[in-house]
C-alpha cells in the first residue's frame, strides 16, 4: 500500500478533502492531510486565493515542504487545485517520491526543474470545460507533461466544474468524481 500526502485546494481543508482521504484510507492506504491555510476555510474560492495570494504562494509551498519532511521520503503527492503547487514541486524535486496525482491543475515541469523524474509515474485529472483548467495553462501543462514523462495519463471529465471532486462543495461531479477515484486507486494500487 501506499503512503500519500495530500494539499487541500482554495477553500482549505474542507469535508471534502477530508472525505476523499478517508477512500484512500479505506483502501488500505496511509493518508497525511496537512492544513497549509492553518485552520482557515474560505466559502469561496476567490476568497481562499485572496487568502493565499496574501500569504505568499511561496508559503504554501513552504508549508506543504515542512509538512513533507517529517514524513518519510516513498511518498506519492497529490494536490487538489491549488494544493497542486507543492505536490508537484515536491515530485518533482524530493528525492524518493513514489509518484504524483494533480487534481484540476498543473504546472509546467520548467516551474520545478528541466525535466520531470523518469522513475515518478503522474496522473492528472480535470474537467475538459473547466475554465480554470483549460483557460489558464494547466491543460497545455498537463499534454506537454504527459508527452514528457515517461510514466504519465492524463484523465479529462466532461463538464465545466473546478473541484468536481470535493463532495462538500456545489461544485462536486458524483460521476466525475467516482471515475477520477477510480483512477487513483488504481494508480496507488501500483505504487511499489
Amino acid at each position: 500500500m501506499a503512503e500519500v500526502l495530500v494539499f487541500h485546494h482554495g477553500h482549505g481543508l474542507t469535508a471534502g478533502v477530508r472525505d476523499f482521504a478517508g477512500q484512500l484510507r479505506r483502501a488500505g492506504h496511509t493518508v497525511h492531510v496537512p492544513d497549509l491555510f492553518e485552520g482557515q476555510e474560505f466559502a469561496t474560492l476567490e476568497e481562499g486565493v485572496d487568502y493565499a495570494e496574501g500569504i505568499g504562494f511561496d508559503t504554501l509551498v513552504e508549508r506543504g515542504t515542512a509538512a513533507a519532511g517529517e514524513l518519510p521520503a516513498e511518498l506519492v503527492y497529490l494536490g487538489f487545485s491549488l494544493g497542486v503547487l507543492p505536490a508537484q514541486k515536491l515530485a518533482q524535486t524530493r528525492p524518493g517520491a513514489k509518484g504524483a496525482l494533480l487534481l484540476e491543475a498543473c504546472m509546467p515541469v520548467s516551474e520545478y526543474g528541466d525535466s520531470w523524474p523518469g522513475d515518478v509515474p503522474v496522473q492528472v485529472h480535470g474537467m475538459d470545460a473547466d475554465p480554470f483548467f483549460t483557460e489558464e495553462g494547466d491543460l497545455e501543462a498537463a499534454r506537454e507533461l504527459v508527452a514528457s514523462a515517461a510514466e504519465a495519463e492524463l484523465f479529462l471529465y466532461p463538464g465545466d466544474r473546478h473541484l468536481f471532486t470535493d463532495g462538500s462543495l456545489a461544485t462536486y461531479d458524483e460521476e466525475a468524481a467516482t471515475r477520477a477515484t477510480r483512477q487513483i486507486l488504481d494508480f496507488l494500487d501500483r505504487v511499489k
